[in-house]
């Protein structure tokens, strides 16, 4: 079943493998959605799958996770408005186009770039913290390794924001979910 991380070989393979799970978890609640079903806040909560899913999406693509790239060069004055409402979690932060499959599809392409990304960093690299009223304003770097457990923590607060969503739609939990994503019937 996919909700189980495969097994690691050192802490580059298992930050990598648990992260990138954590990201196709969130992919895995969207699976057999409409586009409406996917924006729908059906649970106390005000966070549609969709919304979690774009925010998961830009907190990775353009936040502290690529962060990690070497390459990467940060530019916070280029982002959207679509970008801030992504990162706050809110509706305005879907795209009109959004649908499930698209999502799974970026969630997933998204997941592969996590994985490769961080097996290979330098997890004592010293990563600058970002000028973000969120983030500690006493520190000036923060190890790679934090960043890299940190995407892991804040993509599985979101996968279990998603699980509960998603049951809140049709009743599926994560064993039923996986076997759907996997193709697979669940007994």
């Amino acid at each position: 079943m996919g909700f189980l991380t495969r097994t690691i070989t050192d802490e580059n393979d298992g930050v990598a493998a648990f992260a990138s799970n954590q990201i196709r978890q969130i992919a895995t609640s969207l699976h057999g959605l409409t586009s409406e079903q996917i924006r729908s806040t059906p649970s106390a909560s005000a966070m549609s799958l969709a919304a979690i899913a774009r925010h998961v999406i830009f907190i990775n693509a353009k936040g502290l996770l690529a962060s990690l790239d070497p390459d990467h060069t940060p530019a916070p004055e280029a982002y959207t408005a679509q970008d801030h409402a992504a990162g706050g979690v809110q509706p305005e932060g879907i795209l009109g186009e959004d649908t499930a499959e698209s999502l799974i599809a970026e969630l997933n392409s998204l997941a592969d770039r996590t994985e490769q990304l961080l097996s290979k960093a330098d997890l004592d690299r010293r990563i600058p913290v970002p000028d973000q009223p969120w983030f500690s304003k006493d520190l000036g770097t923060w190890p790679a390794r934090w960043v890299a457990l940190h995407t892991i923590e804040e993509c599985a607060r979101h996968a279990g924001h998603a699980d509960i969503i998603r049951e809140s739609i049709d009743g599926l939990g994560a064993y039923e979910l996986n076997a759907l994503a996997e193709g697979v019937a669940y007994a």
